[in-house]
């Protein structure tokens, strides 16, 4: 016997939901002040698979920075759920989530947020030595050789140029080897040649150590290199 159409579709929906990474369903966000309520993002629906990489996209204010800080956990929505590796984000307290986060998760901003006080290899091994890795120096010190920069172990930010800034933040966000990596315009505060090499550099770590990557970007030869293109207009996928 055949099975009726909507059962198979509601089988396949099932299977793609559960073999996700990350799973966005029906998610709204709205804030509301003196003068009213503003709806940041309308209905926001869509999946990625284990190793995928997706590019979220989109005119200033059209909600990407929102989004990418819901799937993160870091927001939380309005209405809707999002899962991440079979887990219900919202459902967890404040705690969970940020414990499920530095399991799974890895960031790299553009601001790339690296410790002032601490050097290129005690950046990346903090997130190492908070996940309690026993040999945190050692995996550090061969992540920062694997982004090329195994002679600048001791230095601190400061004296490091903004590129090589970006590839201790590569290296922090990767060291942990995430399930999902989340980035936030990672060439925004680089010249082109040197975002060029850096996100070569994400591209390849991403693909080595099979990582889901969601980058936000405004440039369309990155936006270019994703498998998907997720984008945004008036708070809305309009293109997926």
């Amino acid at each position: 016997m055949f099975e009726p159409a909507v059962s198979v579709l509601n089988d396949a929906v099932s299977a793609s939901t559960s073999s996700s990474i990350i799973s966005v369903e029906h998610v709204f966000k709205s804030v509301s002040d003196s003068t009213g309520t503003l709806t940041i993002l309308r209905d926001i629906h869509f999946a990625l698979a284990a190793r995928e990489t997706a590019a979220i996209v989109g005119a200033s204010g059209s909600g990407k920075s929102t989004l990418l800080s819901i799937i993160a956990g870091l927001d939380t929505p309005t209405q809707g759920t999002v899962q991440l590796a079979g887990q219900d984000l919202f459902a967890l307290s404040e705690d969970d989530r940020a414990a499920l986060r530095a399991q799974k998760v890895g960031f790299v901003f553009q601001s790339f947020q690296l410790m002032g006080n601490l050097t290129a290899l005690e950046n990346v091994m903090l997130p190492l030595e908070l996940s309690g890795a026993k040999n945190a120096r050692a995996q550090a010190t061969e992540m920062l050789k694997r982004v090329g920069l195994g002679e600048r172990l001791g230095h601190y930010p400061k004296v490091l140029s903004g590129g090589e800034q970006q590839r201790v933040a590569l290296a922090r966000a990767f060291v942990v080897q995430p399930a999902l990596l989340l980035a936030d315009e990672p060439t925004g505060s680089l010249d082109f040649a040197t975002g060029e090499t850096v996100m070569a550099l994400m591209f390849e770590l991403n693909k080595e150590l099979g990582t889901t990557l969601v980058l936000v970007t405004h440039d369309r030869g990155i936006a270019a290199r994703c498998e998907r293109r997720i984008t945004l207009e008036g708070g809305q996928v309009v293109g997926n």
